[in-house]
């Protein structure tokens, strides 16, 4: 066994249990034991399996990237300050007062990128159970739960007619390189709409200038890029693991960004302006500008709901402000004028 082996057997024992409990649930659910989506949905069972575990580092990660942002003048001001200066006092100085932003601010550049660092191991776990774990029953390798006959059954199962460690480049038949192609197509466009999704709409005006956001562009179309180039040699398993992945990032970015965008962002505009048309279809007004918006219920009538007043004649007390009473209903024959006063609550009752 090398060293890579010894790395991540652990990880390989987990990603091979959790596909098998998975798959338990999708037969028991009714679904063939050897059918190619039993396993594909096992694999969409890991995505959701880790990335719920993985949900406290994508909190810590969406307020490092925060922090990041709200600190970006600062950072450029910093750099301003030393720029064109090379000796090695003024390095050093730079150096100290950035990190010096970063404990301030609880924060460091690194933190952003947890949830990829964390998945990467996870990536290779699985690439490594798809190309030398599941194999044919005869010459499978199997590793905790996954047995030589659940490995066989896998090896065999399809998804429209292309096996799970099939690839693009070591494939034979149309069925595997068109399912494959397909699949990179749509890794590579979920992975730049999570890119474009959290740059475009959730970083503030300041936060799109300067360095930091000159590396946000870089990564926003280098890693697309690199999916095109090393896609085709990804199995179709490991193809879809990423793609399901990166829709589950879309949709929990959608929702943090919607429900609680970053302060001066364009997403925060559009959450103010949901909060205004809301409360107008709701007859209530805002008050404040933050996004904790507090709404109170505004009067209908334009202005304050007269109380009706003791020794108040009863036609007074049925008809609105400034509406004559209906025939007949004034007490001792009296027609009961309206008033110009009727809406001022200043008026004493006659004795």
């Amino acid at each position: 066994m090398g060293f890579l082996d010894t790395i991540l057997f652990p990880l390989e024992w987990v990603v091979a249990n959790i596909m098998v409990g998975w798959h338990w649930l999708f037969t028991a659910l009714g679904m063939e034991s050897d059918s190619g989506w039993a396993w594909s949905l096992s694999i969409v069972g890991l995505v959701v399996t880790i990335r719920i575990i993985l949900i406290p580092l994508f909190v810590k990660q969406i307020k490092a990237s925060r922090a990041m942002q709200v600190i970006a003048p600062e950072l450029k001001a910093v750099q301003a300050k030393y720029k064109g200066k090379k000796d090695q006092a003024s390095r050093e100085a730079m150096s100290r007062e950035t990190m010096e932003l970063y404990s301030k601010h609880k924060t460091n550049p690194f933190a952003s990128c947890l949830p990829i660092l964390v998945q990467a191991p996870i990536f290779f776990a699985l690439f490594r159970v798809l190309n030398y774990r599941i194999r044919p029953a005869d010459e499978a390798n199997p590793i905790g739960l996954l047995t030589a006959e659940l490995a066989g059954e896998a090896y065999d199962a399809t998804i429209f007619g292309a096996q799970l460690s099939e690839t693009f480049l070591r494939s034979e038949g149309a069925s595997a390189k068109i399912v494959s192609a397909v699949l990179i197509i749509a890794m590579v466009a979920t992975t730049f709409l999570t890119q474009r999704q959290l740059t475009q709409k959730n970083m503030p005006a300041a936060a799109l200038e300067g360095p930091m956001a000159q590396q946000q562009k870089i990564l926003m179309y280098a890693l697309p890029f690199i999916f095109v180039i090393t896609g085709p040699n990804f199995p179709v398993g490991v193809l879809i693991y990423w793609t399901t992945t990166n829709l589950w990032t879309m949709g929990q970015q959608f929702y943090v960004i919607r429900r609680n965008p970053t302060p001066g962002s364009e997403a925060e505009k559009q959450l103010k302006l949901r909060q205004a048309e809301k409360a107008k279809r709701k007859g209530l007004t805002i008050e404040g500008t933050g996004t904790d918006v507090t709404e109170l219920e505004a009067p209908k009538s334009g202005g304050q709901r007269q109380q009706p007043k003791k020794n108040q004649p009863r036609s007074k007390r049925k008809n609105p402000p400034g509406q004559a009473p209906r025939a007949g209903s004034s007490e001792g024959g009296d027609e009961a004028a309206p008033s110009d006063d009727a809406g001022s609550t200043d008026d004493q009752p006659q004795k």
